[in-house]
């Protein structure tokens, strides 16, 4: 690879090759990123002359990345998550709480606990906008893909700030309807009789539970599915008994907690973010706010 030192690669060549290698062509990326078709063609082969290398050859389902093209994807990806927190952080600079603050959560917290959070914060700051971003992943805060995470294990990044939440409890659900139908198990071994709904692939997690609680295998259920809010509906539904959180459930009326206490299950929870935005005003309102909400939200 020879890189033409001659020239300064602007940021918009490498968002352009980010947009081709996520859209596979041309006039996919051009869509995606509001440009014209041609423009994006200028960045790609701009970029390939000031590096030196092939970045896509062509085929009959549209562009395909080189092998230099994927070793660069991530680089560019990292240079895009920077790009993107600095206008975060360019945003929020100013007098009272404003510019955007990004959020990560899973799924069933994002839905079901943050959304009044959420709101609230919105009432007393309207000038402050909220990114939630709902993944099982762990979305790194060093990188900046996002500024503020609530998370089920403890970071362990020194140049993380981390507060501890607590513990939620999880416990063995099912509608009222199920159980009219089918009978409520007097124990953990008469569960085996019943539609179970799991998991489908093992995660550190569910391998660390299943040493707790071998019952609940991925043999044993009547529907499998690693959607956590799939698994929630499916509840609702009155489909069979699943796992869930044990605050979240006592909600809903019709939701009864079969065998309380007799599975040890629950979630340790944190709130984190970079260390670096602890005197950003808008991202420590946004963290205290949901630090608050979430205590109380265990505590109910």
């Amino acid at each position: 690879m020879t890189i033409d030192n001659t020239t300064e690669i602007g940021w918009e060549l490498y968002r352009s090759f980010l947009g081709v290698l996520d859209a596979g062509s041309l006039s996919g990326a051009a869509r995606a990123m509001g440009i014209a078709q041609p423009t994006v063609g200028r960045h790609v082969v701009s970029l390939e002359k000031a590096l030196g290398v092939t970045l896509f050859t062509r085929s009959q389902t549209g562009l395909l990345p080189t092998e230099a093209a994927l070793a660069l994807q991530p680089l560019a990806q990292a240079m895009q998550r920077a790009a993107t927190a600095l206008q975060r952080a360019a945003k929020s600079q100013g007098s009272g709480i404003q510019g955007t603050v990004r959020v990560t959560a899973s799924e069933v917290i994002g839905q079901e606990v943050l959304p009044p959070l959420l709101a609230q914060l919105q009432d007393t700051y309207p000038d402050l906008t909220v990114e939630l971003v709902l993944t099982s992943r762990v979305q790194d805060l060093l990188q900046r893909e996002a500024d503020i995470a609530v998370r089920m294990t403890q970071p362990r990044q020194e140049q993380l700030i981390a507060r501890r939440v607590g513990v939620i409890p999880l416990g063995l659900h099912a509608h009222k309807r199920y159980l009219e139908k089918h009978g409520t198990p007097a124990s953990l071994a008469d569960l085996t009789q019943h539609a179970l709904i799991g998991f489908d692939e093992e995660t550190p997690f569910v391998r660390a539970a299943r040493k707790a609680f071998p019952i609940w295998s991925r043999e044993n259920f009547a529907l499998r599915t690693d959607n956590d809010m799939a698994q929630m509906a499916l509840i609702r539904a009155g489909y069979g008994i699943g796992v869930c959180q044990v605050n979240l459930a006592a909600r809903e009326p019709n939701l009864v907690n079969i065998l309380p206490g007799s599975i040890p299950l629950s979630l340790e929870t944190w709130i984190t973010m970079h260390e670096d935005l602890r005197n950003n005003p808008s991202c420590k309102v946004t963290f205290d706010a949901l630090l608050t909400g979430l205590k109380s939200y265990i505590a109910s």
